[in-house]
């Protein structure tokens, strides 16, 4: 089983404002999962708003070569690479917190 050291454990008591490290492990878990997921929602959102469409039908317009800018552009191709890490980033800290709550 995993230790924390007395430093660690004392600062993270600390910084939450909690009693038990159980608890204070829990809030900054919790927290940060939203945090990380409120953070990749704006990166989809920005580029859902930019594209004017949701990711799965960005994807396959870009596979359909139907979209209005050069499908080979490197602006298109970031756009791309983020929107996809974003929407599985978000995916997988959802599903962790789903699994934590």
């Amino acid at each position: 089983m995993p230790t924390l050291s007395p430093d660690f454990g004392a600062h993270l008591l600390k910084a939450t404002r909690s009693r038990d490290l159980d608890e204070a492990f829990e809030k900054v878990l919790s927290e940060y999962l939203e945090l990380k997921i409120a953070a990749l929602q704006e990166t989809t959102g920005r580029l859902e708003e930019k594209w004017g469409m949701e990711f799965s039908t960005f994807r396959r317009r870009l596979a359909d070569d139907d979209l209005l800018a050069n499908a080979y552009s490197y602006d298109v191709e970031q756009d791309f690479w983020e929107w996809e890490d974003a929407e599985h980033l978000k995916t997988h800290y959802q599903q962790v917190q789903i699994e934590w709550t």
